[in-house]
């Protein structure tokens, strides 16, 4: 499959954290181990939701030099690239397209510290210099 715009579903997206904050290869017994008391689920249907991840091009796996039967799974992609993507999806979902409109609904619906407003402001600042 490998499309670049294919995103991994709510449970999926679970999973893609347990590689994101790992950063290395990880054994689907890792995986487990790791999302045991986060993710209501049985070892097995963790496994098929790493197998479609994999056909999903999210993930790829390589054997284990020392045992074939084990497989070291690594993401392919990025959460950054992943949140790009699926922010776009949204913002195309829920307001035709419009990033402006869905931004002041998301600023709207949340109460701000005077911190993060200044971060934001920062972040809108960086991105009129990189647009002009």
């Amino acid at each position: 499959m490998g499309n670049e715009n294919v995103m991994p579903s709510e449970s999926e997206w679970l999973i893609m954290e347990v590689f994101w904050e790992s950063n290395k290869p990880l054994t689907s017994a890792e995986v487990i181990y790791k999302l045991q008391g986060k993710l209501n689920m049985t070892p097995k249907m963790i496994r098929v939701l790493m197998n479609r991840l994999c056909q999903k091009g999210l993930l790829n796996y390589t054997l284990d030099e020392k045992d074939a039967r084990v497989y070291h799974y690594s993401s392919l992609r990025s959460r950054e690239e992943c949140l790009k993507i699926k922010s776009k999806k949204f913002a195309d979902s829920y307001f035709s397209g419009n990033q402006t409109n869905a931004i002041a609904s998301l600023l709207q619906s949340i109460a701000l510290t005077d911190e993060q407003i200044s971060e934001l402001e920062a972040i809108l600042e960086k991105s009129k210099r990189k647009n002009n």
